[in-house]
């Protein structure tokens, strides 16, 4: 127990000093100006919204840049005044917090399975995955040409070479992939990124490919509020049933049970 107890701990580290990596390598909204569509939503959301990436930082890390002045959690509603409200936050990425629950109370044993990470970006849920599980293969697919240079070169570094593999490529040109899935990541995956007509094909896309009975679709948020913006003809009931979670079994320190409950796991049936 304790020599699991150094070895979870050492992968803590290893994984906060890819974070480390990786915020050296970034601005600090770790956007990029080649993500134009994404850029454009968050800069016409009906209120103020910043992009802080929970991987890259948690919330004593956002405080600390907040005490420099780099960063700040509130914006002037009325310019002048003393009125203020909380800027609203979204993340593209799992934190470490959120990834450890998903390896460790998510997910089953993952000995021999092949996970599928749609959407990868900084390559978080491939890292944690190669640190906290025994999965055997972890793909990363992801459009973005520089974010798949960033976690190949992680991937280098790291030494992750023997199990992880970025795919440069919409998610919809990989069909052989997905059906070998066994578990299928999907976090904050399309609606920033794509128009409603490309969320909906895509979607349509993955409840056509995605069929192998038994394997397991994580997403955040849940299947149910992502397409219910969308116009398409999927039948979840007939697709997928939800496992339902316990997120009371994260007994780590300052929890954020509110992350954790935009955590949605489904079995295929």
């Amino acid at each position: 127990d304790d020599f699991d107890e150094l070895m979870m701990s050492n992968n803590d580290v290893v994984l906060k000093n890819i974070a480390e990596d990786l915020r050296n390598r970034l601005p600090i909204e770790a956007m990029l100006s080649s993500e134009h569509e994404a850029l454009q939503k968050i800069h016409e959301h009906p209120l103020p919204m910043i992009h802080v990436d929970a991987f890259l930082y948690d919330d004593e890390f956002v405080d600390s840049l907040c005490e420099e002045g780099k960063m700040s959690r509130s914006y002037c509603t009325e310019c002048g005044s003393y009125k203020t409200a909380s800027l609203e936050f979204i993340s593209h990425s799992f934190s470490l917090m959120e990834l450890k629950f998903l390896y460790q109370h998510v997910l089953p044993d993952l000995t021999g399975k092949v996970v599928v990470d749609v959407g990868s970006r900084l390559g978080a849920v491939l890292f944690a995955g190669y640190l906290y599980s025994s999965a055997s293969q972890l793909y990363g697919v992801e459009m973005n040409a520089d974010f798949c240079q960033l976690q190949e070169m992680m991937i280098t570094k790291y030494q992750f070479i023997d199990r992880i593999k970025v795919v440069h490529a919409d998610i919809c040109t990989q069909a052989s992939l997905l059906q070998k899935a066994d578990v299928i990541v999907m976090n904050n995956v399309f609606e920033y990124f794509l128009g409603r007509q490309e969320q909906a094909r895509a979607w349509e896309f993955i409840a056509c490919t995605v069929r192998k009975r038994g394997s397991l679709l994580v997403t955040v948020p849940s299947l149910k509020e992502s397409l219910s913006k969308l116009q398409t003809d999927i039948q979840l009931s007939q697709w997928v049933e939800e496992v339902q979670l316990n997120y009371d079994v994260c007994m780590e320190k300052d929890v954020d049970r509110e992350a954790l409950e935009q955590i949605h796991l489904y079995r295929i049936l």
